[in-house]
């Protein structure tokens, strides 16, 4: 599997990265964000195999639990930023990813770093500003009292 390209097409890449040099990061960020959300994809998918016991299309006598497609949710990692997942799911909903808990939109480790700013005395609006811009997202009011009380 290789890819193909023009010369015209690297002429005008390169022509686009000479006139704006930051794009080059913008390009590579966005190919490690989607290869990182393919491999979470990935996986919970081995995940969910691995609770039901077998491949995806294989049948078993006696078992009426089957994969029962997927959903999309984005999750933000630290150094990455924000990536695209596809949660699967079975039919009898008794498949929960341990990989990316429910509710969890974000990793420990910011959590743990909104909470040293807010400690260090950053308020809760400034706070909000600062994840927007870090992370991608305005961290919930439920998750401001949280830090608030450093539980």
């Amino acid at each position: 599997m290789g890819i193909k390209i023009s010369v015209s097409e690297v002429v005008s890449l390169m022509k686009e990265v000479q006139d704006n040099p930051a794009r080059i990061f913008e390009m590579v960020t966005m190919n490690v964000q989607k290869d990182v959300g393919d491999y979470l994809t990935n996986l919970m998918m081995a995940e969910l195999t691995h609770v039901l016991g077998r491949e995806e299309y294989e049948r078993r006598k006696g078992t009426t639990n089957h994969r029962n497609g997927s959903y999309p949710r984005d999750f933000c990692v630290k150094g990455i930023g924000e990536v695209a997942v596809r949660v699967p799911r079975d039919r009898n909903g008794e498949y929960w990813a341990q990989v990316l808990p429910r509710s969890k939109r974000y990793e420990d480790r910011i959590a743990e770093d909104l909470s040293i700013m807010y400690l260090t005395g950053i308020s809760t609006r400034m706070l909000s500003m600062l994840s927007r811009r870090l992370i991608g997202r305005e961290i919930s009011h439920e998750k401001k009292s949280v830090l608030q009380t450093g539980n």
